[in-house]
This record gives C-alpha cells, sequence and structure tokens, in this order.
C-alpha cells in the first residue's frame, strides 16, 4: 500500500505523541484511515478477497494499536472494520448464491421438489451471522429463520462457465470493496452523529427540580444537559472539578452561558454533597465487555458514593466506545501516569532532589493516574445511541458489532 503508508505513519506519530485528543477524533480518524486504506489496497488474484482485505487492515491495525495502547477506541474501531468485512462478504456471497439456478440431474419429481424449497437470501445469511454472534436468548431462540436446502449443482457448457465465474470474480471483488467502504463510510457518520440520539434521551431521565452531580467534562454529558435544558427542564448541576486538569471549571462556564444553574465542588466534596444529589451523570473513556467503565481519575469514588447513598450512577457514551475485551485481558492498558508537572512545577520538584546522593534521587515521588476503573456493580445505566442499556446487558450489544475471532488484532500467519 505505497499510496496509503505515509498516512498510516503520520498518524501512527499522533498517537504516539498524544496528538489526537479525545476518543471521539481518535475514533473518528482512525476510521478515515482505514477507509482510504481499504479504498487503496489492490485486490489480488487470491481466492478469498475479503481475507486479504482483512489482513491488510489488521496490517494497519496492528501499528495503530500499539501506538497508543491507552487509546482503546482505536482498536475498537480496527475491529469494527474487520467484522464489517466479514458482514459484506457474507452479504455479497448469499447474493451470488441466490442468483444461482437451483437444479440437479435428477427425475421430474425431484425438480419439482426442488422448487418448492425457500430460495437462499442475502437477509437470512446475515440474520444467521448476526445471530451466532449473540449470545443464547429467549429471543434468539425463538426466532423462525428458514433452514435452507443444500444447493444442487447445475450443468453448464465448461467455456461458458469459465468465462462467466471470471467476469463474476471481478464485478464481485469490486463489489465487496465497494460496500466495505461505503459501510465505513456509515460507520463514521454514526461517530459523528452519536450525540444526538443521545441527547434525545436526557428528557426521559432528567426530571424538572432534580440536582445532578458530574466529574471533569466530558462533551457527550454536555450535550445531554443542553438538550434537557433546551427541553425546559429545570434542574441543577454539582460539576466536581476534576483535579488536577481541572475540566471541571471548563464545563462549568459552558452550563453557565446556557443557562444551566451549576456550582462548582472539589472532588473532596464529593462525598459531602452526594445526600443532595438525584442522579450523578458521567462520561467513559471505554466501556469494557464486563460492564465496566475506564474513566477519568476520581471516577471510582463518585461512583462509590453514589452507591453508599443509593444515588443511580449513568454513563453516558457513544457506541464506539464499547470495547470487546475485558479489564484482565493482557492487551488492556488501564491506565497511564501523566507528568508530575501537573501537581507540581519542576521548581518545587527540584527542591525535593537529594543531592546528598550521586544520582540526586528525589526525597518526593508524584504518581499522577489518568484514569479510574469502575466496576459494573456501581453502575445503574448506560445511555449510548442505541438505547439505554443495564451493565449485564453490555456483552451482549457488543457481540452485535465485534467478531469473537478479531478480540486479539493479528496478521494471520501466511506460512
Amino acid at each position: 500500500m505505497p499510496d496509503v503508508q505515509p498516512l498510516v505513519s503520520d498518524f501512527v506519530l499522533k498517537l504516539k505523541r498524544r496528538k489526537v485528543e479525545g476518543s471521539h477524533a481518535v475514533a473518528r480518524q482512525t476510521a478515515e484511515l482505514l477507509r482510504s486504506v481499504v479504498s487503496q489496497h489492490r485486490m489480488g488474484s487470491s481466492a478469498n478477497q475479503a481475507a486479504a482485505l482483512a489482513d491488510a487492515v489488521r496490517a494497519v491495525g496492528e501499528q495503530l494499536i500499539a501506538a497508543n495502547p491507552i487509546e482503546l477506541a482505536v482498536g475498537n474501531i480496527v475491529r469494527r472494520v474487520l467484522h464489517i468485512i466479514k458482514e459484506e462478504d457474507m452479504s455479497s456471497t448469499a447474493v451470488g448464491i441466490e442468483g444461482l439456478s437451483v437444479t440437479v440431474d435428477s427425475d421430474d419429481e425431484l425438480d419439482s421438489e426442488h422448487d418448492d424449497r425457500p430460495a437462499l437470501s442475502a437477509a437470512v445469511l446475515a440474520a444467521h451471522a448476526r445471530n451466532a454472534l449473540r449470545a443464547p436468548s429467549l429471543q434468539t431462540l425463538l426466532e423462525d429463520i428458514p433452514v435452507t436446502p443444500a444447493i444442487s449443482r447445475t450443468a453448464s457448457s465448461t467455456g461458458d462457465s469459465d468465462g462467466k465465474s471470471k467476469s463474476g470474480d471481478k464485478s464481485s471483488t469490486r463489489k465487496l470493496k465497494h460496500d466495505v467502504i461505503a459501510a465505513i463510510g456509515d460507520l463514521i457518520d454514526e461517530i459523528d452523529s452519536c450525540y444526538e440520539p443521545i441527547s434525545e434521551q436526557a428528557v426521559e431521565l432528567i426530571h424538572q427540580n432534580e440536582v445532578i452531580l458530574t466529574l471533569g467534562r466530558s462533551r457527550t454529558v454536555k450535550e445531554f444537559l443542553y438538550a434537557a435544558k433546551e427541553k425546559k427542564r429545570s434542574f441543577r448541576v454539582f460539576v466536581a472539578e476534576g483535579a488536577p486538569k481541572y475540566q471541571g471549571h471548563v464545563l462549568a462556564k459552558e452550563l453557565v452561558e446556557k443557562g444551566v444553574q451549576t456550582t462548582v465542588i472539589t472532588d473532596s466534596a464529593v462525598f459531602a454533597m452526594i445526600s443532595r444529589v438525584n442522579m450523578v451523570i458521567v462520561g467513559a473513556h471505554a466501556i469494557m465487555a464486563n460492564g465496566g467503565v475506564i474513566a477519568p481519575v476520581g471516577m471510582n469514588m463518585v461512583a462509590l458514593a453514589a452507591q453508599r447513598h443509593a444515588v443511580p450512577f449513568v454513563v453516558v457514551a457513544g457506541s464506539h466506545k464499547l470495547c470487546p475485551l475485558y479489564p484482565h485481558n493482557p492487551e488492556v492498558l488501564l491506565n497511564e501516569l501523566k507528568s508530575p508537572s501537573d501537581l507540581l512545577d519542576f521548581g518545587e520538584f527540584s527542591d525535593c532532589m537529594n543531592f546528598s546522593t550521586q544520582d540526586g534521587s528525589p526525597l518526593l515521588n508524584v504518581v499522577n493516574p489518568t484514569f479510574d476503573y469502575v466496576p459494573p456493580k456501581l453502575v445503574s445505566l448506560f445511555v449510548t445511541d442505541t438505547g439505554g442499556h443495564s451493565p449485564s446487558y453490555m456483552y451482549r450489544l457488543i457481540a452485535e458489532y465485534y467478531s469473537a475471532d478479531d478480540l486479539v488484532v493479528r496478521r494471520k500467519s501466511t506460512a
């Protein structure tokens, strides 16, 4: 992929240097890059074009994930694209099979029996594929999906069949690539528009004269509260400032500009104020397969306070933040340490250096973690662009977006 490699290298560098801020921007740019990868990929003479295309995506995905393992949205989008390739390949295969005449070299009675059998359709195969990824449920077990019979061969001249198969292979290859590109475009649109369906649910959750608490600054939370205000809901918001970056100060100013009554509190005051709160609404960095949440540091303290006072703890996040991995998976890097300068400037830190030793080791150490992990038992409800879900349902929702064999993004061995 000579044309797309500079784009890949540039984005890898941005991820390593943390030049792309926010999971939304990371997810969108990852999807755009993978769309370029698919577009520039040359479909060769391989019998399985979908596998070759998926391998090209995996090759790029490995580089992107390794560049910034803490940004789980990168791996999420890579796996979503791999799932798209599988679905589109299955759909195009079903369409090709549907176009075949179902006949057999036998007597008239067998021919008439075949004519009465239902035709195989792309919709049926796609439904089978989605159901195979879901965990068994009563609804899935009761779905009446027709069982298609074995497809018999048709006799035809070898010359015509060879010519038609070659032209058919080329057209199906072009169609697969075109459909994958279109589906990735839909994924990008889904990422861009995720705030709207989430915000539409605000009126159902936020009622008149309620007091809401949040921590730090999340665009999804901001849009959610904006939507409730536009629907003439009267409510008050406590914003924990979110040290050490103090992004809560920014959110508080944005809410005041919209006419929302807002109170800024310190992070350490959460337990003191939680008894006055009706609901906690927060954003997330990632939602894991078990329903746990990776969120900005301090969020676990808020969740514990909410549980202690029986206050609903609601997480709002787009579906691009749904991660098919579990917190204990070795591919998951739960945290990273930020610069100590967020807490102490370097002048103050240098005053604590012990110059009596040869290496000048510091007497003071600064630990500045970025994220907290909130277990699923502390979460009351997830609000995503697909609706509201309980933590126990998340693994089934995730199964609709990802294939089980793509959890570890690694190129298939050619040996």
